[in-house]
């Protein structure tokens, strides 16, 4: 990935690390997720509620958590700032579209307020697609 991905991620790091609820609420907010975007992926990695690794070009043995799978289409409808019907949420997006959740979906649910929160927040950074 280029420039604008690097330029992604810094903004997604500081959007997460920034975040009110998620300092709030994110002391144990531990694990590491893929998003799937067709045109890139990208390994997130969270320590008590920090970004501490963004990995722009993972391999495909690059352990994680749980994946979030969606074309570029998705994720770019996904991270507008007033998302259409059913690019809302990750739910609706995937009752209704093409996403995915797969992996230890425990994780995810474990923390789930702080992940959905951290994923609204590319309604601000944009996505790298």
């Amino acid at each position: 990935m280029g420039t604008d991905a690097r330029k992604w991620a810094q903004a997604f790091r500081e959007a997460t690390n920034s975040d009110e609820t998620i300092r709030a609420m994110g002391k144990y907010y531990t694990c590491s997720f893929l998003l799937d975007m067709g045109e890139a992926r990208v390994i997130v990695r969270m320590h008590d509620g920090k970004v501490d690794d963004i990995d722009l070009s993972p391999g495909i043995l690059d352990p994680y958590d749980f994946s979030i799978r969606a074309s570029a289409e998705t994720w770019r409808k996904f991270a507008v700032p007033a998302p259409e019907p059913m690019f809302h949420g990750i739910w609706a997006a995937s009752f209704r579209e093409d996403m995915k959740l797969e992996g230890n979906l425990t994780a995810m649910f474990q923390n789930l307020r702080n992940f959905t929160v951290q994923l609204e927040l590319l309604r601000e950074t944009g996505v790298p697609v």
